[in-house]
This record gives C-alpha cells, structure tokens and sequence, in this order.
C-alpha cells in the first residue's frame, strides 16, 4: 500500500461519504460478531471505527487470528456509522498487516492496572494510551511555545557543552566521566555559558536541553536528567524584569495550549487556568505566612516540599492564583554569582516560581561587577580566579544581567497534573532507571 496517500483517523471524519482512503495505524480493539467485525483503529490523530462485512471482505476467516496492538493498513470506503455521535467508519475492502503483535503484552494498554515503574519498562505501548499520548503532544506544545514567545522577545539560541570540566553548582552533584586520558563532567546547568552569551553582545540568549544532577533523590520530582529551559538578560534594572518576562512567558504557553490542545486536555478532564496577575511574595512574608500555617523555619532556611506545597494552596486560596514568585532567598542557599540587594547582606535578588505548590523555575539577578563577585565567591569558600574561563566574563565589560533556569519536564507535570514527573518525560532517568 502507498503510505504517501495515507489519511489519518482524525481526518477521516472530513472525508466525503463514499470516498475511497487509506488508513494505517494500530489495532486497538477487535469484535467479531457473526458475518460482522468491528475494528478500532488507532493512529496518532485518534481512533476510527472499521467494519469488516463477511460477503464482501474475502479474508474474514482470518480475522480471528489478528491480535491487538498489531500494525495494519487498511482500504475502503468512509461512511456515516450508526452511532449517536454520528462519527464515520470504513467499511474494509482490503487489509495489510504490517506487523503481527504477539498475544501476550507485557503491559495493559490504557486501563490504569499496570504501576508505573513497569510501564515505563516498556515504554513504546504505554505511549500507544491516547491518554499518555496526549502528555507529549501537549509537552510538544509548551516548548513550541516557549521558543515562539523568547523568539517574539529577542532571545537568540545557543547550544552549550555538556561536557565540561568543572561547574558552578555543588561538586557532589556532578556526574564523572572519562575524557580520552582527562577527567570531565556531564554539565549540571549552562550558567557560565548563558552568561558568556550575555557578554558576547548577543544580550538576550537561552536554551533549552539536558541538564545532568548527581543527586541520589527519591521522590517523584527529582530526575538525575532533565530538560531545562534556560535564559539570560542583558541590561536589566532589577530581578523584577526578569520574574516580567517569565510571567508572560506562562501567559502565553497557556493561552498557546489551551488553544491548540483542546483535545488532550479534555482527555485529563482539565481547564488550563491563564495566569493573570502572578503574586509576588518576599521569603521574609512567605516565613509568616508559614509560621500561620503550623510551619516555622529559620531565617536562613529554604522551602522545602511541604512548605512549598502550604504556599501553593494560600496563595489559591487568598489570591485566586495557582502561581506564585517566592523572592529574595537566603544567601545562604543561594550561589555566590546571585547578587544582593544594596543595604541587605543576608538576602539575595533571586526568586522562585511555584505552580499549585511546587518549584519549577528559579531566578535571579547576576553579580556582574568583578570585585563584588570575587568577594562573594571567598564567602562560599571558592576562589574565583581559580574558575579562569569563568572569573574572565566578568573583566571586560559584563552588562547587568540575570536570569532563570526552568524545568520543561515538571511544567509539563503541573500543567497536566500528573502524580509523577516521570509521566512527563519519554524515557525518564533517576538513580535506579538507565534503561530503557
């Protein structure tokens, strides 16, 4: 059969009465009924009903051999069914399998019996569930509207190593790797690189790739390979313009969704909430807020997950959000390159972005200043001439800058309101899963 003519389920349904198409796809479920059989297809648009009547489908004995999840190509002619939803079918002329599945599958497709860990084990037909399939064709979508929006605002893309020799995160949660007779390291974050972009005079850059953490979590947010989306600003005035850019940011991918995944959000029974005013709270605030709540942390403590979560349900409820920026952490728990606010040593001009209580984007405002981060560096214990590639951005002529680095796959998460990020990512990786 000539694949190039092929028309997909969903198409189908535009189809003339009585028109001849080709339609190619998987078995998804099989009844045969006397001299009738009925067929659901199903392909990457949706399903689409086939009849098989026995006087006119010569092979009709052998469909009781045909088995679910088969690939097969079918002939005939598209016609008004008989079902309330008025939806066409194809009476079948003529059928092609393409590939014969074995009876036996290792996993249920589509019936929500089969755990987690073993339907990722085999992870091409947990896929075939047009309720997974819809997670990355909605996950597809945010990141085309990621790059449409930087691209509306004057971001240009770069690609960064991911190879490197040495980063400016933590140490410990670094993968080693063998480099011909070097040793070198899967790269934790492109912060040096993103701000090397700033300083190249291209001003506006991001990315949007791996990201490697050697963290041994266990939880069902923590991935040891992610895909972040990561940018930088040139010449900006303060973190304010920076939390500016990333609210419009989610404006706009959730209008982008809404519009363009009607289909896949009806499939999770959700309505996708766009964000309009994104409160924006201080940590100072956030601690109070907490303490109200039945929730005491220290000064110099961060937000851990139950406290993220508390956050997440005051603001829904006191201010009508699922989003909402935390602002001006600690310095304690932030880098040495995040800048602090003038007259306020123990705070920092970062933030992070919470959806319906949990972090998935954080940002700041950069030292640029060479003498500044020099000394902030000595007060974390590193020395910044010791990091020469790193410390020389900083020595000819570096704009004030910042940014925030973002996780597609637990935007993904939040958005869809899945239980794990896993769900949200094709072939997951976490410190017990290299395979498949």
């Amino acid at each position: 059969m000539d694949f190039s003519k092929r028309i997909l389920a969903l198409d189908a349904q535009n189809q003339k009465e009585g028109s001849n198409i080709l339609v190619a796809g998987w078995v998804s479920n099989l009844k045969v009924l006397g001299s009738l059989a009925f067929l659901t297809l199903r392909d990457r648009s949706g399903e689409l009903q086939l009849i098989f009547l026995k006087e006119s489908f010569k092979e009709f004995p052998s469909l009781s051999n045909l088995t679910k999840e088969s690939c097969i190509a079918a002939k005939g002619a598209i016609k008004k069914g008989k079902l309330k939803s008025g939806a066409k079918e194809l009476t079948v002329e003529e059928l092609e399998i393409l590939n014969l599945s074995e009876a036996v599958l290792p996993i249920e497709i589509g019936t929500g019996t089969t755990g987690l860990d073993k339907r990722l084990d085999h992870r091409f037909l947990d896929i075939r569930d047009p309720k997974v399939n819809a997670i990355f064709k909605v996950r597809s979508q945010i990141f085309l509207a990621t790059t449409q929006y930087l691209d509306q605002q004057g971001f240009i893309n770069i690609n960064t190593p991911k190879l490197t020799v040495s980063g400016v995160e933590s140490g410990a949660s670094m993968f080693e790797v063998k480099y011909f007779s070097k040793k070198a390291y899967l790269a934790q974050s492109p912060q040096i690189y993103k701000q090397m972009g700033v300083a190249s005079g291209l001003e506006r850059v991001y990315e949007i790739g791996s990201i490697f953490r050697a963290e041994n979590s266990h939880t069902t947010r923590h991935l040891t390979e992610f895909i972040g989306i990561d940018l930088e600003l040139g010449f900006i005035n303060s973190e304010q313009e920076i939390m500016d850019t990333v609210e419009e940011l989610f404006k706009f991918i959730t209008k982008h969704i809404n519009e363009h995944c009607k289909k896949e959000l009806l499939l999770h029974n959700l309505n996708l909430e766009i964000p309009k005013k994104i409160p924006r709270i201080t940590m100072k605030e956030a601690k109070e807020i907490l303490k109200n709540l039945g929730k005491s942390l220290n000064e110099n403590d961060d937000l851990d997950a139950e406290a993220e979560k508390k956050l997440g349900e005051f603001v829904k409820k006191e201010y009508k959000s699922e989003f909402v920026f935390i602002c001006n952490y600690p310095w304690s728990v932030r880098p040495f390159y995040h800048m602090k606010p003038v007259n306020e040593p123990k705070g920092t001009k970062s933030f992070d972005l919470l959806w319906n209580g949990v972090e998935i984007a954080t940002g700041a405002q950069r030292e640029h200043r060479y003498d500044i981060l020099k000394k902030q560096a000595k007060e974390k214990g590193l020395d910044l001439d010791e990091m020469k590639e790193y410390a020389e951005i900083f020595r000819f002529g570096m704009p004030p800058h910042g940014g925030v680095g973002l996780g597609l796959d637990r935007i993904t998460q939040r958005l869809l309101q899945l239980e794990n990020t896993r769900e949200a990512v094709f072939l997951p990786r976490d410190p017990e899963r290299l395979t498949p």
